[in-house]
């Protein structure tokens, strides 16, 4: 067995899943390599989802019966948990929603119907990047719309990095909102956080950060990105789908309206005219989606437990690892940074002429799990001239022995299509 420094007992860890037991294609091991689209849950997990619905089930808030008061303090201690991890000043600047798009139309949304200082509208320009998932494009293209705001962004180099040489041309005085991956879904790439909000700050705009590939792999620390929103979701760090989290400062969601109506996000209402809870229930309406708190709060204990700084440190080595093996294979191109060097474990590739569904199809026959398409960064396989790629993702259970499975599969499909 391949030995790198700095893993973690991957094999003790693969014991807390019970999906990487599977075989699948009858007699096949499975090989999960799409971490990036979705992770496996651990038992943890799967037990305090189940041990919420068989005992402790209720809507929250409001209840006084004893059920209603369990499900409340779970569903809010899961709000303390996520506050911790994400190191944020208040609890009450975490608000929960179904995913990170969600959380992301939820911040356009509001930009969009707010007062002076913070509205978008036909004088003011939103910035963002050409290696966004699709889930931070379209709510800055619908705004852009509805208000007229010009929509600008920064292009790619040919290694897979923002080009950041005009980066005075692109956030300008008029710069309302500037929206960026901390974390490429598709090329990997780690982004220079820092020189991006500086410019932000120096003309007065507002920054958001998707942080869904991040949260899962490495500390997060909202006041250190100086960030003004941070968007992520649960089902890529362990936790259940259904869950997302957006973080804001305390004082922007003070000032800003709320994206949606109804219950629990109100103070008062009348036939005439409503007032609105404080954060984080202002924008939260309706039943919230509590089990899956529940369940994305074990999942910030579990990877709690084992440190967020050993995971990174375990994907940086497989990383490194699989860049490496990856090389060797013949006609391979790595669509992004070619070193482990400030990126994230997801590697994206192309396979000579060989069309990536056809590759993850024959991979999929050997056991091989990746991902296939343009994930959701169509405009990235538009940048460097390719219908699409294959991706391969690693978490915290990934192993070098997984990697090596990949490149023996990839030598399968060579031969297959001769």
């Amino acid at each position: 067995m391949t030995q790198l420094p700095g893993l973690l007992d991957a094999e003790a860890i693969r014991k807390d899943f019970p999906i990487l037991d599977r075989l699948v294609h009858d007699d096949r091991k499975l090989v999960y390599l799409d971490n990036a689209a979705t992770s496996q849950k651990p038992r943890q997990v799967l037990d305090a989802l189940s041990e919420y619905y068989e005992r402790h089930n209720a809507n929250v808030h409001r209840g006084v019966h004893v059920l209603a008061e369990e499900a409340t303090a779970l569903y809010e201690g899961a709000r303390d948990k996520v506050a911790a991890f994400i190191n944020a000043p208040s609890r009450d600047e975490v608000i929960f929603t179904k995913n990170a798009s969600e959380s992301l139309n939820l911040v356009a949304n509001m930009l969009g119907w707010a007062d002076e200082p913070y509205r978008v509208d036909h004088e003011t320009e939103i910035v963002i990047t050409e290696m966004e998932h699709h889930s931070n494009i379209v709510p800055w293209q619908l705004l852009a719309q509805r208000t007229g705001a010009k929509l600008k962004w920064f292009g790619l180099t040919d290694d897979g990095r923002l080009d950041l040489s005009n980066i005075d041309e692109i956030i300008t005085e008029k710069t309302k909102i500037v929206s960026f991956v901390l974390v490429s879904n598709i090329l990997g790439t780690v982004n220079p956080v820092e020189a991006i909000v500086r410019r932000a700050q120096e003309v007065g705009a507002l920054v958001c950060i998707d942080a869904s590939q991040a949260a899962p792999h490495m500390p997060m620390d909202v006041q250190a990105l100086q960030a003004d929103f941070v968007a992520f979701t649960g089902h890529k760090m362990c936790g259940p789908t259904g869950i997302g989290v957006l973080w804001g400062r305390q004082e922007l969601l003070e000032d800003l309206p709320p994206f949606l109506g109804g219950g629990e996000m109100i103070e008062t209402v009348s036939m005439h005219s409503s007032t609105y809870a404080p954060a984080p229930h202002k924008f939260e309406a309706g039943t919230p989606p509590i089990a899956q708190a529940v369940g994305l709060g074990a999942a910030i204990d579990y990877l709690s437990a084992i440190g967020m700084d050993k995971i990174l440190a375990h994907e940086h080595a497989l990383t490194e690892y699989a860049v490496k093996r990856l090389a060797e294979v013949p006609g391979l191109r790595i669509i992004g940074p070619t070193t482990a060097e400030d990126r994230g474990a997801a590697i994206s590739f192309t396979l000579g002429d060989i069309h990536p569904h056809d590759v993850g199809q024959v991979l999929d026959e050997q056991g091989i799990a990746v991902r296939v398409g343009h994930h959701c960064a169509r405009p990235v396989c538009l940048r460097y001239g390719i219908p699409a790629t294959t991706r391969a993702s690693f978490y915290l259970y990934s192993t070098p022995a997984e990697i090596d499975a990949l490149v023996d599969g990839l030598e399968h499909v060579r031969n297959f299509f001769g």
